[in-house]
């Protein structure tokens, strides 16, 4: 087997809260997702937080999850929770509308 062929997958959902809203974290998130290669969506709930589904692997996915307690400029992050998920896996990684 090739090594390209052996990468693991591993996808993970997580709910960030803090000051998320309304200071471009679904775009900074689509923009740091496209720079790791990995997929999942990003969306705001209604309750204030944002949702990240994010799949590919491990190393890339700890990546992003620094880049999500990071937030860009005008957010602040106050915790995230993260959860193993289980779902279809996403090509590419898109913003989705608020859930």
């Amino acid at each position: 087997m090739r090594n390209e062929e052996m990468t693991v997958t591993v996808m993970q959902r997580v709910f960030i809260s803090g000051k998320v809203q309304n200071c471009g974290f679904r775009d900074y998130m689509v923009r740091r997702a496209s720079e790791l290669h990995v997929a999942g969506w990003v969306r705001n709930l209604r309750d204030g937080r944002v949702e990240l589904l994010v799949a590919g692997d491990p190393s890339a996915i700890e990546a992003l999850l620094d880049a999500a307690r990071q937030g860009p400029p005008r957010a602040r992050v106050d915790h995230l929770e993260i959860q193993p998920a289980e779902e279809r896996l996403p090509k590419g990684f898109t913003k989705r509308f608020t859930a």
